[in-house]
């Protein structure tokens, strides 16, 4: 089994990386919260001081975190990973981030001789959890069947999109309709119930008819419809509005950039960032719902 350096362990990550520690895997991680170390401690994964130390005798360095500037400062900043990284060391970065700044963070690592791949991944903490995962690969055709083997042991659907950065522009056209289709449920659910309809009920219908999609399936928005959805949990964990505000804008910096129309999807933006504004950043993204009961 690989040596396994995971770094970032929120809502992600640590249920990622205590995965790969079922798997069979040595696995070493660093998070800046101390609390989240102790977690995959207890689950037989070794604590790190620092990133730096996680990676040491690593054959293969994962990463789980927020935005574009923490990824490209972890591996690129003067006194970042690929400074010590050995050459020939398997590098996957499961972060959500600018297509951009992976194919600059893979240059980087090309340059040390660091084999750099781009994975960011779908399916919510659930699918985190139970590893069913979806990873959307960017990458070489060795790169990525060096990787797969690994990430098997996190997910269930595992594709190879193209080359480096390709699977951050994937993931911003999936996220992008998530989010309208999370306001497209909430909203229709929301007029169901104003108009006297169960909600359960009407799931039902929708789930069996010619509007199922994802967020009925597996993450219905209203409360008590689904046990284990954040929505019944006071939309708490989960996949964090201001999140999806921030992968909103990577979609919509895409399509500006080879002239795309999204009218969908600036509506989105609009609609969570507002809802962001009012003080549902930490919030899971269904929490959508409520702007549509207000």
């Amino acid at each position: 089994m690989e040596t396994v350096a995971f770094i970032g362990l929120g809502n992600m990550g640590g249920p990622m990386a205590t995965n790969l520690v079922r798997a069979g895997h040595s696995v070493t991680v660093y998070d800046r919260v101390e609390a989240t170390m102790d977690t995959l401690a207890a689950a037989g994964a070794r604590k790190a001081a620092s990133a730096a130390e996680a990676i040491k005798g690593a054959d293969c360095v994962i990463s789980m975190l927020p935005a574009s500037q923490h990824v490209k400062g972890l591996y690129c900043d003067p006194d970042g990973l690929f400074s010590t990284l050995p050459a020939g060391t398997l590098v996957v970065d499961c972060s959500t981030i600018d297509s951009a700044v992976a194919k600059e963070v893979a240059a980087a690592a090309s340059e040390n001789g660091i084999l750099f791949m781009d994975a960011p991944v779908s399916g919510g903490t659930a699918g985190a959890a139970a590893g069913t995962l979806t990873f959307i690969c960017g990458g070489t055709d060795a790169v990525f069947a060096q990787a797969k083997p690994i990430l098997a042991h996190m997910g269930k659907n595992i594709f190879h999109a193209g080359d480096v950065g390709a699977g951050q522009m994937a993931k911003a056209c999936n996220n992008m309709m998530l989010a309208i289709q999370m306001a497209g449920v909430s909203e229709a659910l929301s007029l169901g119930i104003k108009n006297g309809l169960d909600p359960k009920v009407l799931s039902e219908i929708m789930k069996n008819s010619s509007g199922n999609n994802w967020a009925l399936q597996v993450y219905n928005p209203v409360p008590g419809v689904m046990e284990n959805a954040p929505a019944s949990r006071n939309y708490e964990g989960g996949f964090m509005v201001d999140l999806m505000v921030k992968d909103l804008g990577l979609a919509l910096q895409a399509a500006k950039h080879c002239h795309a129309e999204t009218p969908m999807g600036q509506q989105a933006n609009t609609l969570f960032s507002q809802h962001a504004s009012k003080g549902n950043g930490q919030r899971d993204f269904s929490s959508i719902f409520l702007r549509y009961q207000q």
